[in-house]
Formats: structure tokens, C-alpha cells, sequence
């Protein structure tokens, strides 16, 4: 499906119009890839033709069927679920369990669509995390809503710079760890 495949501004164009339900699940697969790969940021909405003029396509066939095959042998044996994170998190708790949980940032909500994550969801995760088996580990911006709302729970800050957001490449962010 992807053989063929170039990087042009039409094609992503096309592909962004055209409705996911409309397509087989290998067709929905590359189009998905193909505009993860060439968005700005790879972001899944509100995406934008990403254009780096000091570097090639990031959509190079050549160099993405190794990739996909690295992918393919390391998710052979993997079951791949998609679940709410509560109905996600109670099916696949126990002792034994580390969960990595990266949700949007908080007052970032709708980074990735509206309605997949609400900000009472925050909440919610905390009241689950503190009843589970297992242990977790999560990711989230340093502010003062997110201690406060997982202050039952270690919580390590890191500080780190993002490329993609950010014109000055010295600036260091403030994130938060949190983990049982």
C-alpha cells in the first residue's frame, strides 16, 4: 500500500479528507503511518503538512521498511487492545503489572480529539490507581492541579526540552513523574 507512496503536500491533503470508516483496515494502517510520518509534531488531529528544509521526507519508503519490519518482530507476540483506560487498567491488574500511563497534559485535554479525555478524568485515574495491584508509572505537565490531584503518590520532578514545540532549544520544561 505504501510502495509507491510519496511525499506531497496533495496526498496528505487527500488523505486527511478522507474518512477512516470508508477504508479497509491495511488502507486505514498506511494512511494513518503516512500522516503521522509527514504532520508537524505527529499530531493525530488538527494536523499540518510538515515541511523540514535542511532535511529529507520524513516519509522515505526506503528507510520505513526496515522500520515497519523491526515493528512487525517486536509486536509478533503482543496483544494490542483498545479500551478505555479504566476498563484497560481492571482487565490487566495484577502484581505483577507495570503500567506506563500517558495521558494528555493537563488543560491539554483535547490534544487528541475532543472528548477522549476530560479533565475529571484525572480524577477518575487517580481514584483507580490508588486501588490497583500493580504498579504504575505516569507522565504528566508540573503544576499545581496535577500534585494536587495525585499528592497520594511519590511524585519526582524532571526537567526536559521539547524539539518540537519550541523555537529556543535551551528551554527546559517542568514535568512530573508519578508513580505508587
Amino acid at each position: 500500500m505504501l510502495r509507491y507512496q510519496i511525499c506531497t503536500r496533495a496526498d496528505f491533503a487527500r488523505l486527511q479528507q478522507t474518512p477512516p470508516d470508508t477504508l479497509t483496515d491495511l488502507e486505514r494502517a498506511a494512511r494513518f503511518l503516512y500522516l503521522q510520518r509527514v504532520a508537524y509534531g505527529g499530531k493525530p488531529v488538527d494536523q499540518s503538512f510538515g515541511v523540514h528544509l535542511e532535511r529529507p521526507s520524513r516519509f522515505d519508503i526506503t528507510r520505513l521498511i526496515p522500520l515497519l519490519d523491526d515493528v512487525h518482530e517486536r509486536l509478533a507476540s503482543v496483544v494490542i487492545e483498545c479500551l478505555p483506560y479504566n476498563d484497560f487498567i481492571l482487565r490487566y491488574d495484577r502484581k505483577s503489572t507495570l503500567f506506563y500511563l500517558d495521558p494528555p497534559y493537563f488543560k491539554c485535554e483535547d490534544y487528541y480529539g475532543k472528548g477522549m479525555f476530560e479533565r475529571a478524568d484525572f480524577e477518575r485515574l487517580a481514584a483507580l490507581l490508588a486501588q490497583i495491584k500493580g504498579r504504575f508509572i505516569l507522565s504528566l505537565n508540573d503544576c499545581a492541579e496535577v500534585r494536587r490531584i495525585f499528592a497520594a503518590f511519590e511524585i519526582w520532578q524532571v526537567k526536559l526540552r521539547y524539539s518540537v514545540s519550541s523555537t529556543k532549544k535551551d528551554t527546559v520544561f517542568n514535568e512530573v513523574l508519578i508513580s505508587n
